[in-house]
């Protein structure tokens, strides 16, 4: 029959078949339980060598959280080179490399360069042939402790807020410095430096016109 007049228009659903559409979660623990197996799993095959690679150590984005630290995705080609490494011979060592990532500052340069330099230092290399080992390779007394790192390799550890500092006093209980009258002391004298100019100029035409010629 169809619909007559300003009403409203028949759509029953009676037949969505919902119950074979729903997905339940209800797998998630033994998945968890896999993904921790895998894991156990590769450490073993690549034991002795760590879990994780080496990161650097960059800037957060934006101007709002440039001031923190975090653990980036890998050294870039010209930090590698200041280390004394090539990317081959980095990468062979566990260390992640990014060649799209560009050093804009000095500083980065310098802290992840000596990241890697601190790193190379505790590293233990083992020879490929333990009868002919090459430059560079570990002694046989370092090969015998050493054991897998699992987790983050050199983890950065963020400095806690520095509490306020109390401004110093001097035996009269005033305090020695007022940061608030040096920033209006020096804004004043720059707003002022062409009148007072201009008055040194005036005062001293005028004292030189009040003097008697020789």
């Amino acid at each position: 029959m169809a619909v007559k007049g300003n009403k409203v228009l028949p759509n029953a659903h009676f037949k969505k078949d919902w119950a074979r559409r729903v997905k339940c979660g209800f797998d998630q623990p033994m998945r968890k339980k896999r993904r921790h197996a895998k894991r156990v799993e590769k450490a073993r095959l690549i034991a002795p060598r760590p879990t994780q690679l080496l990161r650097p150590l960059v800037r957060c984005p934006t101007a709002r959280y440039n001031n923190r630290l975090r653990l980036g995705r890998g050294f870039t080609l010209e930090e590698i080179k200041a280390a004394g490494l090539c990317k081959e011979r980095a990468r062979s060592l566990g260390v992640a490399v990014d060649h799209r990532r560009r050093n804009k500052s000095v500083e980065s340069l310098q802290l992840n360069s000596q990241r890697l330099k601190t790193y190379m230092t505790k590293l233990v290399v083992f020879p490929r042939k333990s009868a002919k080992p090459r430059k560079g390779d570990s002694s046989a007394e370092e090969i015998k402790l050493a054991t897998q790192l699992k987790g983050v390799i050199m983890p950065y550890r963020s400095s806690k807020r520095k509490e306020a500092r109390v401004p110093e006093v001097d035996k009269e209980g005033e305090k020695k410095m007022s940061v608030y009258e040096i920033l209006r002391k020096a804004r004043v004298d720059a707003k002022l430096v062409g009148v007072r100019e201009k008055k040194a100029k005036e005062a001293q035409e005028s004292l030189d016109a009040a003097m008697p010629k020789k």
